[in-house]
């Protein structure tokens, strides 16, 4: 709607996971650096962990699809909220689809699994299995399943496991983590997110504005960038929901800037919003 209003191309401020729109904090570049090394190094586990809404799931996706074809096959779980013989058999599925079916018992799926990963390791192939919300996990009972499928097919590989399991969850993840001894010790990276700094938020803005065809990037004025800092406290969703209904406002209102009173206005919406819900 505010579109040509802005000069914009596309909504430059979309919640969705876009690499485009992609921002390299110095925390995320450091989180997708230790990540891809331990994939790339064949390591059995690694952690990735932070707020909710500081951008964990587009830092993982980056990541995956610039993985070479040896990584493969690629199993990503976004609801594990699930017993463990429904998530082991929901990735036995992703990695091979033929070798679970519903009836199948616990043994049958681990029997599944250790085939397919056997055959993997013929073909010079090394399995990803990226979990989201791997915090839910623990209440679940599911850690000591996945540990237990690092040890499969182990003996016809030379790293140390057949595949690379990434978790990626809430903080309370390495806590859950640290709590399973023989989980720990197998952990090659941990990657826990920072919120932004005010360079970082004025920098994010910037970039989220160019990746959307804008050629003003001084649309957002410095107190304005300096409020948003305040109110969204360094969270890229919290900044993504304030300067999108701040350009909506400023639309509506025919302005050609952004200043601090429209993200004030903006943030007293989204408080109302909240309170009502």
């Amino acid at each position: 709607m505010y579109l040509t209003h802005w000069g914009l191309e596309c909504s430059p401020f979309e919640a969705k996971v876009d690499l485009k729109s992609y921002y390299p904090s110095d925390s995320h570049q450091a989180a997708a650096l230790k990540l891809n090394y331990a994939i790339e190094q064949r390591r059995s586990v690694a952690l990735l962990c932070g707020d909710s809404g500081l951008g964990k799931s587009m830092i993982l996706e980056s990541c995956l699809q610039q993985l070479a074809d040896e990584f493969s096959p690629i199993a990503r779980v976004v609801y594990p909220a699930m017993p463990p013989d429904s998530l082991l058999k929901h990735i036995v599925r992703q990695i091979g689809p033929r070798e679970s079916e519903p009836q199948m018992d616990m043994a049958s799926v681990v029997e599944g699994m250790e085939r397919i990963l056997r055959h993997n390791i013929g073909n010079g192939l090394h399995a990803v299995i990226a979990i989201d919300e791997a915090h839910l996990l623990q209440q679940y009972g599911s850690l000591d399943a996945l540990r237990l499928i690092l040890n499969l097919a182990s003996d016809a590989c030379a790293t140390e496991s057949a595949l690379t399991l990434v978790l990626c969850g809430s903080t309370s993840l390495v806590s859950h983590v640290a709590k399973n001894a023989s989980l720990e010790d197998r952990v090659a990276v941990r990657c826990v997110l920072e919120r932004f700094t005010l360079n970082d938020t004025v920098a994010y803005i910037s970039h989220r504005l160019r990746a959307a065809g804008c050629l003003n990037e001084g649309i957002f004025m410095s107190r304005a960038s300096e409020t948003i800092q305040l109110l969204s406290q360094g969270v890229p969703r919290r900044i993504n929901r304030l300067c999108d209904l701040a350009l909506m406002i400023g639309f509506a209102q025919d302005r050609t800037k952004i200043e601090s009173s429209t993200i004030e206005a903006a943030h007293a919406e989204l408080s109302s919003f909240r309170q009502i819900a």
